[in-house]
């Protein structure tokens, strides 16, 4: 009787132990797709914001008297977006280009007629709105992101993670100058 008690026990705990390896392993490949599933919701609102600014620089073009530095300043801002090819490479550039569109749209606040103009204030509008939700997403993505790391770093899902050459990944995060508390021109 012992003699079939023991192969059977020790292939019962085999068997489990690889089922319960094999789950732990699927939730860390779940965590990780979110992780990729979050970022490419960033990736294409990115995209959407891309391609409006052509048509904003455009519109604000055609106010002559326009500043060109702040409108050269995101066309820079986006062509460094648009050569960027890692995650955190585009996290800064995106967050270059949110800065020039703030800039572009403070200084537009001097030109009443281009206030004025509906093309102009329909694409703020489409810009805002896409910022708005660019922000949303980082959210969500930082919160996939934070799930995926803590993933890695807990037991027993660590040893599994480090065996299969997992890797933690970076946060979403405003560079340091637009963490400073802003100036304030108050006279």
């Amino acid at each position: 009787m012992n003699a079939v008690v023991v192969p059977f026990a020790l292939g019962f705990v085999l068997v489990v132990g690889a089922a319960w390896a094999l789950t732990l392993y699927n939730g860390l490949v779940a965590s990780r797709r979110e992780c990729d599933r979050a970022w490419s919701n960033i990736d294409v609102l990115l995209k959407q914001r891309h391609d409006e600014l052509p048509r904003l620089v455009e519109v604000c073009r055609g106010h002559a008297a326009f500043e060109r530095g702040t409108l050269e300043a995101v066309v820079a801002a986006r062509s460094l977006l648009q050569e960027a090819r890692t995650m955190p490479a585009q996290a800064r550039a995106s967050s270059s280009l949110s800065a020039a569109l703030r800039n572009l749209f403070a200084v537009a606040e001097g030109y009443p007629d281009l206030k004025a103009s509906e093309g102009f204030l329909r694409l703020q509008g489409r810009i805002a709105e896409l910022e708005n939700q660019i922000a949303d997403r980082r959210e969500l993505y930082n919160a996939a992101v934070t799930a995926w790391n803590t993933r890695l770093e807990q037991l027993p899902g660590v040893f599994l993670a480090r065996l299969s050459g997992m890797q933690p990944r970076e946060l979403w995060r405003a560079p340091a100058d637009e963490r400073a508390a802003p100036r304030l021109g108050l006279a």
